[in-house]
Order: structure tokens, then C-alpha cells, then sequence
């Protein structure tokens, strides 16, 4: 390792409020404090070839003035900088002032006078995570980029409702999508939002699509009028029909009185139709008859009425795949997917996990009446780590249970409760009955590609008992 000469050394040395910086591409910059010139160079140059932005500071004083300059993306502070002083008083005093000024800086601190007391005290007054000196280059390094990463994810989560655009906009459900994967579905989302097309949302259980056809109608010309949705899924094949289109009194056993259909509920407005793949043939052929002829009959009734209504469906299948297999109509498809959108899983998106967890933490807070200010460090990683295959539903119960559990103001890892996903190798015997459920609902699932239908057929299920599941377990 080669380092700076004595004379430029002991000029930095000499310039108490000075900044130096390294460029790299990266786009993460690290302030490093410390008086000694040489540790400074070193972890400089430690942090540079691992392609880390650098700042160096040889004072409290400057730390304080380099953070009114701009941002960092984590500090590494040490606790002495008076040559007699062993305390680390210095370094826990400007920690609290760093948390007034910079509360989602991680700070990690340093010292040479290492103690459990002193890094008890450090972590007690805002600090993130603990290096003694002379410290270990891999542990400093997986120790600061994990701090990096958690760091990013709170500040993205602070700046939410500042920075997105749609959050902006008054009256419209809010869409929390800061990942580069979310882009090109709200840019088109915007395109086709105010017109009158027919949109396909497709998606796995959980990643919003209901979310995204309410913002869809909210910006149409149709938003003064319904917003009807409807759970085809968990609609017996009997009830499709006086559900949709409506029935007149006398036209089957229990039909006492004339009933208006969703259709008509949703004349002039929009119509959701929420997991359209699982319906049947039978059922499929009398919903195009409607969308070609714009008209509904009533069970038990030949008289026609005029609908207009736009119509927005989701599903959670390839129906593509389902045409293909002759279970899906391909006229129906062309008229249901004028538009489709595709909603990523929650796993190809992390950067919206933190924003969407602090989204959560606020509106269950504000309902259980609790004062939460947000998630410890591990919390975080622990969120931001998980591979929520239940997408938003999952990860929403799973905050919503740690904001019962919680103590204190803020949410713990051990009040999430996360459990890791169940491997499929694991003896069914040796778990507990829910996760045995859990599996055996989502391997019926991944067998028969998302359909509900087939997957409740195989379990022995009705398809409304097979939804209870899903949304109870957040699958």
C-alpha cells in the first residue's frame, strides 16, 4: 500500500475544516473522520479500489461543515480527535448532534480505545455499527456496505411522498413505485390511464392490480361515475350470470326481488374484472357476447339494456398460454387486452420495499392508535431481504403484525416474525400446519400456472375456500 508524502499528509493534517474527494462511479460516498493523517490516507485509498466516493475530515468541526455542503451515503467517525482524551466524548457528542441534523446518516463509529461500554454507548446514541482499530478490511467493508444499502432504503422511504409524482397529484390512490422496473408501467399507465381502452393488468397474487385499476378510472373522464370491481374467481358458475347481469324477480328459487348486475352498476363508469383466467368457458362466452353487442339480459328476463362501461381485468396467468390450451377464448382475449399491463413481483422492485413497509407502518399505526417512528436496522435488512413470494399483500400483514407486536417506537426484527420461505424439501411432518397448507397451496398453484380453478379442483377446494386461503396467508 503506498501513501501520500509526510508534506502533503501534514498539509491535510494542518486544514481542520478540510474536504478531500474521490471520484468513482459507483455514485456512493463515504465521509471518513479521524485526526491521524495516515489512517485517513489508508482508508481512502482502501475505500477508492473498492470503486467508494471519499471524503476526509480531520475534525468534528468539519464533519459538521462537509454535511451542510452536501450529502453522504454513510460516516465513518472516530471518537477521539484530542491526542490526551481516550474517552471518546468528542466522538458521542457529535453523535448527538448528528442525529438532529442527519437522523438517516449511518454512522459507523471508530476508535482505537475499543470497549463493549463505549460501543453500547455509540450504538444507544444513534450509531449504526461499531470498527476498533486496527480493524479488519473485509469486515469494514461488508460492515459499510450493508450500512450503505439500509441507509439508501430509509432516505428513499423519508422522500416518497416529495418525490413521487403520482403521490403529487390529490385524489388519486397512491402508487408507491420508485424502482427502475416500475418506470415503463407507470409511463404507460399515464398514456392510457385517460382514455376509454379496455387494459389487461397481469401479475402475480399480490403486486397491486386492483391498486393500479383504481388509479386507471381515478384519471379517466369516467371518474365521477362507479368504480364496480368483482371477484370472478369467487363467483360459482351459477351465480356468474345474476352477478354480472343482474336477474328479475321469480327467475330462479331464492330470487324474491329484481337485482341490478354489476354491468349496470357500472353504466357510464368503470368495471373491474378481477382474476378473469379462472373463468369458465361457458361463463367466457356469455361475457363476450356483452362486449360485442354493448348490451345485458337479465336472468329471466329477454329484454335488453344498453351498457357503457370501460372494462379492466386482471389476472394472474399467462392467458396467452391459456389460449393456447384451449381453456382460454382467443376473441375474449382481444377484446379484454386492448392494453396489458404487467405489474413486476415485489422481489424484481427492493428499492420499493422500504417506502412500501414505511407506507404500511403509517396507516397501521394511525388505526391501532400507536406511535411508531419506523424500523431498526436489522428490521430493515430483515425486509429488505426476504423474498415476500406473497408480493404487497404479504408484506403488508406481516407490518401490520409487527405494529401490534411492537414495543417502544420502533419495530423490531423479532415484531416481524418473518419466517424463511419453506423449502420444498423439508419433511412435512416436522412443520406446522399452516406452513404445511401454505405449501401444498402455493406447489397447486405453481402447477397449474396461477390457475385457481384447477388449483382448488386439485386440492379438494371450492374456489371461494382456496381464495380465503390465499388472502389469509398473503399468497
Amino acid at each position: 500500500m503506498s501513501f501520500r508524502s509526510d508534506a502533503e499528509v501534514d498539509t491535510l493534517a494542518a486544514m481542520p475544516d478540510a474536504v478531500s474527494r474521490e471520484q468513482s462511479q459507483d455514485g456512493a460516498s463515504v465521509l471518513i473522520a479521524d485526526d491521524q493523517p495516515d489512517v485517513l490516507e489508508a482508508l481512502r485509498l482502501l475505500l477508492k479500489n473498492e470503486g467508494l466516493e471519499t471524503h476526509t475530515v480531520n475534525s468534528p468541526g468539519g464533519v459538521l461543515h462537509a454535511l451542510e455542503r452536501r450529502d453522504f451515503d454513510a460516516l465513518l467517525l472516530d471518537m477521539n480527535y484530542t491526542r490526551d482524551t481516550t474517552s471518546g466524548r468528542e466522538g458521542l457528542e457529535l453523535l448527538d448532534q448528528l442525529q438532529v441534523l442527519e437522523p438517516t446518516l449511518p454512522i459507523i463509529v471508530m476508535t482505537a480505545w475499543g470497549s463493549v461500554g463505549g460501543a453500547v454507548e455509540a450504538i444507544r446514541r444513534g450509531a449504526r455499527d461499531y470498527i476498533e482499530k486496527p480493524w479488519d478490511n473485509s469486515r469494514l467493508l461488508s460492515v459499510l456496505r450493508t450500512q450503505i444499502e439500509l441507509g439508501r432504503a430509509l432516505r428513499r422511504a423519508q422522500r416518497l411522498e416529495t418525490e413521487n409524482r403520482l403521490l403529487r397529484q390529490p385524489g388519486l390512490p397512491k402508487i408507491i413505485a420508485e424502482s427502475p422496473r416500475m418506470r415503463p408501467v407507470l409511463q404507460l399507465m399515464e398514456r392510457v390511464g385517460p382514455s376509454d381502452a379496455n387494459v389487461l393488468i397481469s401479475g402475480e397474487h399480490g403486486t397491486g392490480k386492483e391498486l393500479v385499476a383504481l388509479w386507471l378510472h381515478a384519471v379517466s373522464p369516467r371518474a365521477p361515475r362507479s368504480f364496480i370491481a368483482v371477484n370472478l374467481g369467487g363467483l360459482s358458475e351459477g351465480l356468474f350470470e345474476s352477478e354480472l347481469f343482474g336477474h328479475v324477480r321469480g327467475a330462479f328459487t331464492d330470487a324474491k326481488t329484481d337485482r341490478v348486475g354489476r354491468f349496470e352498476l357500472a353504466d357510464g363508469g368503470t368495471l373491474f374484472l378481477d382474476e378473469i383466467g379462472n373463468l369458465g368457458l361457458a361463463q367466457q362466452a356469455k361475457l363476450l357476447r356483452v362486449l360485442q353487442t354493448g348490451e345485458v339480459e337479465r336472468v329471466g328476463s329477454s329484454k335488453p339494456r344498453k351498457v357503457d362501461v370501460r372494462l379492466l381485468s386482471a389476472t394472474n396467468v399467462d392467458l396467452n398460454d391459456e389460449v393456447n390450451a384451449s381453456r382460454f377464448r382467443e376473441d375474449l382475449l382481444f377484446r379484454l387486452n386492448t392494453i396489458e399491463l404487467h405489474l413486476p413481483p415485489l422481489r424484481e422492485r427492493r428499492e420499493d420495499i422500504a417506502p412500501l413497509a414505511m407506507h404500511f407502518l403509517r396507516q397501521h399505526a394511525d388505526r391501532y392508535r400507536k406511535s411508531l417512528k419506523g424500523f431498526d436496522t436489522s428490521a430493515m435488512q430483515q425486509l429488505l431481504e426476504h423474498p415476500w413470494p406473497g408480493n404487497i399483500r404479504e408484506l403488508g400483514h406481516s407490518v401490520e403484525r409487527s405494529v401490534l407486536m411492537a414495543h417502544g417506537d420502533t419495530v423490531r426484527a423479532a415484531d416481524l416474525a418473518l419466517r424463511a420461505p419453506t423449502s420444498a424439501s423439508a419433511r412435512l411432518e416436522d412443520l406446522p400446519l399452516e406452513d404445511v397448507e401454505r405449501l401444498l397451496i402455493r406447489k397447486a398453484l405453481d402447477r397449474y400456472g396461477g390457475n385457481v380453478s384447477q388449483a382448488a379442483k386439485a386440492l379438494g377446494l371450492s374456489r371461494s375456500a382456496l381464495y380465503r386461503r390465499i388472502a389469509a396467508y398473503g399468497i
